[in-house]
């Protein structure tokens, strides 16, 4: 029994019954919804303006770095983006709450996005939120991390609070991983999964 209330613990995150209160999810569905409206004027309604939202690597505007992170170029780019943002992008915001998704997400995808626009060709368009959706994985799954750490302490009787933690070199360290796995997968000349063109017209 001993042990199995050590699994409960752990699978909780936290040791006894002290559970964390239940946050309300929003910031997420506000992200959706401005991908959504953002795809929906680009290519329904064909503003033209939506089109200087992308990033032009071969003189990108500063603010191109983060809308570029709500414009995609077909719906199943969108779709696919869509479905994980909800699911990492929900477990973030639960944890960390609406203005920590928010500021992760931009910074992210802003941060997943410089490091395209300095390996990638000066011709390249670049469109699209998987860079932020995968700054999102790696911050879930660390925020996990943390609390099941968090949770061993207490159960072992050691005394090491949460708050004494270096949450922000964890994170970064994290993020920066991820840049660079990222960053990896890109080397190839062909352009795969997130969001680029050879040609001045968006691609996924």
């Amino acid at each position: 029994m001993f042990f199995l209330d050590i699994i409960s613990d752990l699978e909780l995150g936290k040791p006894g019954d002290r559970r964390k209160p239940e946050k309300r999810v929003n910031g997420v569905f506000w992200i959706i919804l401005l991908n959504l409206g953002i795809y929906v004027a680009d290519h329904l309604f064909k503003f033209q303006g939506i089109q200087s939202l992308y990033l032009y690597h071969n003189w990108p505007a500063w603010y191109q770095f983060i809308t570029s992170t709500f414009c995609h170029a077909n719906w199943k780019h969108l779709s696919s983006n869509l479905f994980f943002l909800y699911i990492f992008g929900k477990l973030v915001e639960e944890e960390e709450g609406s203005f920590a998704l928010w500021l992760s997400y931009i910074f992210t995808g802003a941060g997943a996005n410089i490091v395209s626009w300095l390996v990638l060709p000066r011709n390249a368009v670049s469109v699209g939120a998987s860079g932020a959706v995968f700054g999102l994985f790696a911050i879930s799954v660390l925020v996990k991390v943390m609390e099941a750490a968090q949770a061993s302490t207490g159960l072992f009787g050691l005394s090491y609070p949460l708050q004494n933690v270096n949450h922000i070199a964890h994170l970064s360290g994290a993020l920066i991983g991820v840049l660079l796995v990222w960053l990896l997968s890109k080397t190839p000349s062909e352009p795969l999964d997130n969001e680029i063109s050879s040609s001045p017209r968006k691609r996924s």
